[in-house]
């Protein structure tokens, strides 16, 4: 197998060969915390977080960095309009956003910088820079130069002009060019700042990530991924930085972007006021099903979201978790298929994925309802699609819990334990033939909304 991924920079699906073979690397641009993210943000966590599973399976090893902007006058508005310190607003949220990020099962990164851990490589980065004709300072800001890189658009596509009319770039008097853009800026006493050889100031939004991945994975990294509304100015920007600050070393040889959430037909954006906190779609709804929407699409595409989206995600879910549960008496260890790792190989293909993860369900319960339980070679079968399944779950980050503790989301599990018995007693009242008992018990579980399902496995319960 071999795992080709598209690449923004050249605009085709290339086979993905990393620098070192025992460590790829991959960074993702992360938050801002200033408030909540919203569910669209976790779009790239979840999807390269399963990139990040497949290169550790593939070559034992990965280095995955995604950061933290902590210093930003999002914030710093924030800050004020609470009278709190800056480091109030960004501990909260950050915490808040790494508590989302484990509901929706997303990979941990193997490191995370804070871009304030990281002003000294940041300062040490615009000298260089400066240096080296890349940058100049002027009334207390540093600004690249845009036309001292020949490679400027590279990777949007787009032509200067173009780049700045699009930007809506401030034309400031100390710019000798309306597209330079700002890598330092000065800060009054009443914001963040840090000396610098340029006065007390802070970076600009652009440089951070630049000297964070220098400082975590080297000059030049395998994977850069992030949304594809990063796509210009910031990572355009990141590799006119970096690649000017490493004597015209590559930067990131795979850009991966991934497309956004719409949400009542435009994109989901705090701007437009047309998001839904993953804060609070975790109180309403299953995590996992919402997971499971998130890479119901392919990433490179849009993906329209809404509540019919997740509601039919989670009675997939239910199918699937009931299946497990029928298949509760055979114990396997997880098994990732191979048509499965085929289906992310070819560019992350999810969606092909869970068609596969669907498949081996659907098969386990043809199984199950035209062969008898006991039959040895009827159990080997559900063992080898059980363990597939498993391992596809494992895979995509699905299917971790228990059959149980899916279906008791939200239920008291003392009330989980009453209606087993009551299901027990059911079974032992067929079989004692009082049939009039076990219709009786069926019709008292449906009035509570439990419905039952006789299986060749045993009998199955599920809340309506």
């Amino acid at each position: 197998m071999s795992l080709h991924l598209y690449n923004s920079l050249t605009r085709r699906l290339e086979a993905f060969e990393p620098l070192d073979a025992a460590c790829p690397t991959m960074y993702v641009c992360g938050p801002t915390v200033y408030n909540y993210v919203h569910i669209g943000n976790a779009r790239p966590y979840v999807v390269f977080g399963v990139l990040a599973s497949l290169l550790r399976r593939r070559y034992g090893a990965v280095r995955y960095v995604r950061n933290i902007t902590d210093v930003d006058d999002k914030i710093n508005n924030a800050a004020r309009e609470q009278g709190v310190p800056i480091s109030a607003i960004t501990d909260r949220f950050a915490a808040a956003f790494r508590d989302d990020m484990a509901a929706l099962g997303a990979v941990a990164p193997d490191a995370e910088p804070a871009v304030t851990a990281h002003i000294p490589q940041i300062i040490t980065m615009i000298e260089r820079l400066i240096e080296s004709g890349h940058a100049y300072a002027a009334e207390n800001h540093v600004l690249f130069s845009v036309n001292s890189f020949d490679g400027y658009g590279k990777l949007s596509r787009r032509d200067v002009d173009e780049m700045i009319a699009g930007a809506r770039i401030d034309v400031a008097p100390y710019k000798r060019d309306s597209g330079d853009f700002v890598l330092w800026k000065p800060s009054t006493d009443d914001l963040p700042g840090w000396d610098s050889p340029w006065g007390r100031g802070r970076p600009g939004w652009h440089i951070e990530c630049s000297a964070m991945a220098e400082a975590h994975l080297g000059e030049t990294i395998d994977i850069h991924a992030g949304g594809v509304d990063l796509q210009f100015p910031h990572h355009e920007n990141e590799i006119a930085q970096s690649e000017c600050a490493h004597g015209g070393k590559v930067f990131a040889r795979y850009w991966l972007h991934n497309g956004m959430l719409n949400f009542g037909g435009a994109k989901m954006s705090k701007s437009l006021g047309n998001i839904e906190k993953i804060h609070d779609l975790v109180a309403q709804h299953p995590p996992e099903a919402l997971r499971y929407a998130l890479l119901s699409a392919h990433y490179r595409q849009p993906l329209e979201w809404s509540d019919a989206v997740i509601e039919q995600c989670v009675r997939t879910l239910d199918r699937l978790y009931g299946t497990l549960r029928d298949l509760a008496h055979i114990a396997v260890e997880p098994r990732i298929p191979f048509r499965l790792e085929e289906a992310l190989d070819d560019d992350l293909n999810t969606p092909q994925a869970l068609m596969i993860v669907n498949a081996l369900a659907s098969n386990a319960r043809g199984v199950l309802s035209r062969a008898a339980a006991d039959d040895q070679k009827t159990i080997d079968e559900l063992a080898n699609l059980k363990a597939d399944l498993l391992g596809a779950g494992l895979a995509l980050g699905l299917l971790q819990q228990s059959p149980a503790e899916w279906f008791a989301r939200g239920a008291d599990s003392s009330d989980d334990a009453r209606i087993a018995a009551l299901v027990e007693e059911r079974t032992a009242a067929k079989k004692s033939r009082d049939f009039a008992r076990a219709d009786a018990i069926r019709d008292q579980l449906a009035a509570e909304g439990v419905l039952l399902e006789d299986t060749a496995a045993g009998v199955r319960w599920r809340r309506a």
